[in-house]
């Protein structure tokens, strides 16, 4: 099942995979945002949860929001490129019905009424697979972090 499961997936997919963790990712991740302080350009990270992305969001307002916030277009078009053609299978009374296309999530809504409910915010930090990384692209707040705890840990 293993050698199946590994067909289908990308390379790039760490998580969940036997002899793999997200650290070569994470790695990359900070050592991109550095050198992007350090030369001093403009840089835009974007991470989809895809299995939440398909239910609810309308991808025509989504490239708007992102053109508002000042994402070149050039980010939005490859952006914008790893939804086309996706393609999708669903299991109905036990049969797998052929693949059609996804051209939006399920769910029935009004691109208003969703943008009216959303906060959006400027952060200094976040949290990224268990690594924090701030908007100058290092993990000073991470270390001193795990410092803490491992002096809990050992006092």
């Amino acid at each position: 099942m293993k050698d199946a499961v590994d067909a289908q997936l990308r390379d790039q997919q760490a998580g969940f995979r036997k002899d793999r963790s997200c650290t070569d990712q994470i790695a990359t991740l900070r050592t991109i945002v550095e050198q992007s302080v350090e030369w001093n350009s403009s840089m835009y990270i974007n991470f989809i949860d895809y299995e939440k992305a398909f239910d609810s969001v309308d991808r025509r307002t989504l490239w708007k929001l992102l053109r508002y916030y000042g994402v070149p277009e050039k980010i939005v078009n490859i952006i914008r490129n790893s939804y086309d053609g996706l393609q999708c299978k669903v299991v109905h009374e036990g049969q797998l019905t052929d693949a059609f296309q996804v051209r939006i999530g399920v769910r029935q809504w009004t691109a208003q009424n969703q943008l009216d409910d959303l906060d959006f915010a400027d952060v200094e930090s976040f949290t990224y697979l268990g690594s924090i990384i701030d908007e100058q692209g290092g993990s000073d707040a991470n270390v001193k972090s795990r410092i803490g705890k491992a002096r809990v840990a050992f006092i």
